[in-house]
Order: C-alpha cells, then sequence, then structure tokens
C-alpha cells in the first residue's frame, strides 16, 4: 500500500498526525500534511495509516494499492 496527502483538500485538523506519526509530517506554517513515507508503507503502520485516512475529515489522504 502507498500513502500520500492531497494538499488541495487538507485543513490541517492534525488528526492523521496525532493517529500515525511516523507517517505524516505537519508544515509548520500552516499545519497541512505531507506523507513521510515514500514508496510502500512499512507493514506495521499500515493499519495506522489506513485509520489516519478513514478520521481525516477532508478525507485528503488518499490510500492506493
Amino acid at each position: 500500500m502507498k500513502v500520500h496527502v492531497d494538499s488541495d483538500r487538507c485543513q490541517g485538523h492534525t488528526l492523521c498526525s496525532m493517529i500515525a506519526p511516523d507517517a505524516f509530517e505537519l508544515d509548520d506554517v500552516d499545519g497541512h500534511s505531507t506523507a513521510t513515507i515514500s514508496g510502500e508503507v512499512p507493514a506495521e503502520l499500515q493499519a495506522k495509516v489506513t485509520e489516519a485516512a478513514r478520521s481525516c475529515p477532508e478525507q485528503a489522504i488518499i490510500i492506493s494499492d
């Protein structure tokens, strides 16, 4: 699985980084999130990344195979 944050949708609610801090990083200026994992999400983080995607109020986190 791969993860990406749509920067146009992200509003900086910070839920993703609270749920999966090893997978998401917040911008110091506006709090918008970016995925820190390029490529495949490690198996041990997949459940947390999925939870973060489901919790995003803006549905800005995109998971793909």
